[in-house]
């Protein structure tokens, strides 16, 4: 079965020649204007949105945001000609998977999107169907975190992460090894953008955010004996 791509941008001559080269690659794309016309069409079939960040109305951060807050973890690539690593930053803090810079080969993007979906659809850590230390549970079917009872929203990286990390909880993961893990087709990923990630991870942790711990310059652990 083919997957099933949503192209959001509001130049008509980048929506077409995107959804040439993926149709040619084997996808079935659907194309959307805007932000607006892309929460109509997107639907549980799609298994990754091509995102313009700028365009007239809602932007590409605002609709990813609202789609994180809606529990949806559907993969996210940013297309923006913005390129700061504050702009990059930002796409990450909203929920996206990977981020691409305007003007792209197309070969670029088709290896992004070859990866994303590679990593979203690959092999879990294997480990028992349920962990629970004290008032926090992660259920590794149904890829949920809980604490006191309450669900807390994930990323599928962000759960990734946790994951690996809980997988084996006397390691300390340096940021080349969780980039190895989890980014291994992804050239340019920089430490950066784990610790952009495990910020988010942790803030969503709440009171439990320091079970996470790190060593400056050595990098990341998960250790429920720091309370």
């Amino acid at each position: 079965m083919e997957q099933k791509i949503l192209i959001v941008d509001d130049e008509q001559d980048i929506r077409e020649i995107l959804s040439f080269n993926l149709q040619n690659e084997g996808y079935e794309v659907c194309e959307a204007s805007s932000a607006e016309e892309a929460l109509e069409k997107l639907s549980p079939d799609h298994a990754l949105i091509l995102l313009d960040v700028m365009m007239g109305g809602m932007s590409g951060y605002r609709l990813a945001e609202k789609l994180r807050k809606k529990g949806n973890t559907m993969p996210i690539i940013f297309l923006t000609a913005k390129d700061t690593e504050n702009d990059m930053l930002t796409g990450f803090s909203v929920g996206g998977d990977d981020y691409i810079s305007k003007p792209f080969s197309l070969k670029e993007v088709s290896a992004r999107v070859r990866a994303v979906l590679k990593r979203s659809a690959g092999a879990e850590v294997k480990t028992d169907d349920r962990l629970t230390i004290d008032d926090l549970a992660i259920d590794f079917q149904t890829k949920e975190l809980f604490i006191a009872g309450n669900v807390i929203p994930l990323t599928k990286t962000e759960f990734e992460i946790l994951t690996l990390l809980v997988a084996s909880p006397s390691h300390l993961f340096s940021r080349e090894e969780i980039i190895n893990q989890l980014w291994s087709d992804y050239p340019y990923t920089t430490g950066r953008t784990v610790d952009v990630h495990i910020a988010r991870l942790r803030k969503k942790m709440g009171g439990k955010a320091e079970w996470i711990s790190s060593r400056p310059g050595y990098g990341y652990r998960f250790n429920p004996n720091e309370k």
